[in-house]
């Protein structure tokens, strides 16, 4: 006796000539076909995104660390000859006129200046402001520093990841308007923020929000000395945006049900069509009993 192996076949085919198509069979066809293409491809791009989660942990720096900062503003009624950039922080760091990666470029006929920089800070309380400090006997007699900030961020930039941070909140801040010799405080926390992408690649950046205060602010003989201070604290508690995604098989088998599914689905329709039909051509023939 001959093994044969057909005998385990649980998907018998039924010759065409005892087949019957239908109008309804038809379209209920064309129809779980889009369908399905279209559950596929939604499956699929979901897939190929992956979500973002987030979680918070405290971090205990230990040694001292420096973190990136970019500034780009704008002062138009001051001139960059007297502009600068002075840092301090509770390190003991105190520079006065800081020069390097700095771009003053004219603007309003020399009369106000952008004022562009990048530089490094270290990871403890202090400031950085914008002031005619390192100008020396150059001072302006009326300095006014009406601004508009156009960028203050500080380390990597991930912007254009999936986050919604609050990265740069002072862009676009306009005190163009404000009184001269007057000071603008922006008093800021920030928090670490670290992304970490599928391939366990890690960008580290810094989400802030601030206060603002104007005043006047003297100095020796009642002389004003405005500046554009921004204080900084940076939090203990660090963020972490890590992107995940589902397992091959997960997609695998949500391809499976959504095929077996729609199929199945339809063809229980396109029975409950045909039954119906053949039940009301049986009623107009009169063959119901």
């Amino acid at each position: 006796m001959v093994f044969d192996l057909r005998r385990f076949d649980v998907y018998r085919k039924i010759p065409k000539d005892l087949t019957q198509p239908t109008l309804a069979g038809a379209l209920v066809s064309i129809f779980s076909a889009l369908f399905i293409l279209f559950l596929l491809l939604s499956e699929f791009k979901t897939f190929i995104v992956p979500d973002v989660v987030s979680e918070l942990y405290v971090d205990n720096p230990g040694e001292i660390e420096r973190l990136q900062v970019r500034l780009n503003i704008s002062l138009p009624r001051l001139s960059c000859q007297v502009v600068g950039l002075d840092i301090q922080d509770d390190m003991g760091r105190h520079e006065v006129g800081y020069v390097g990666n700095t771009q003053k470029i004219p603007i309003n006929n020399n009369k106000g200046c952008h004022f562009q920089t990048e530089f490094s800070i270290n990871k403890v309380p202090g400031n950085f402001h914008v002031s005619t400090h390192a100008a020396g006997a150059a001072q302006p007699t009326t300095p006014d520093f009406a601004h508009i900030i156009h960028e203050v961020a500080f380390g990597d930039d991930i912007t254009n990841k999936s986050v919604n941070g609050a990265f740069n909140p002072l862009a676009g801040r306009d005190i163009s308007k404000a009184k001269p010799e007057m000071s603008h405080d922006y008093y800021m926390k920030v928090v670490p923020t670290v992304y970490e992408d599928l391939w366990g690649e890690q960008k580290l950046s810094y989400q802030y929000t601030y206060a603002y205060k104007e005043y006047a602010s003297y100095g020796h003989g009642r002389r004003i000395l405005p500046a554009i201070w921004f204080r900084y604290e940076i939090s203990a508690i660090t963020v972490k945006y890590h992107e995940k995604r589902p397992p091959v098989y997960t997609f695998i088998t949500t391809v499976c049900a959504i095929v077996g599914g729609t199929f199945t689905v339809a063809g229980i329709i396109d029975s409950f069509i045909f039954t119906a039909a053949e039940v009301f051509k049986k009623a107009e023939l009169g063959k119901l009993h």
